[in-house]
């Protein structure tokens, strides 16, 4: 058998992710996040709960949880075309003053 050369660690990972990733939607959103929320509001806010469709994300400040609430319609538009359905209906942004800063 002949191998046409190393995979991308990128595409292993990403399977073993696939894999190992809990069956949730909170997961599903976990993952989809830092693409459909931005840069800005992924380093500052995070997914920590879901229920009956309306997502909770902790932000690190009172101002990130207002500027999340405020743009709540187009970052929902852009995390359901990420989930390739209508799953999540409500953000419900809180100040908690942790940050994801990478």
């Amino acid at each position: 058998m002949r191998r046409r050369g190393p995979r991308p660690a990128a595409v292993a990972l990403q399977a073993l992710a696939d894999e190992l990733a809990p069956p949730t939607l909170l997961a599903e959103v976990q993952r989809a996040w830092p693409a459909a929320a931005g840069q800005a509001f992924a380093r500052s806010c995070e997914p920590v709960a879901e229920r009956d469709g309306t997502l909770t994300v902790a932000c690190a400040s009172a101002v990130w949880a207002q500027e999340l609430d405020l743009l709540c319609e187009p970052v929902l538009e852009r995390l359901n075309a990420a989930l390739g359905r209508p799953a999540v209906r409500r953000l419900r942004a809180q100040a908690t003053g942790v940050s994801r800063r990478h």
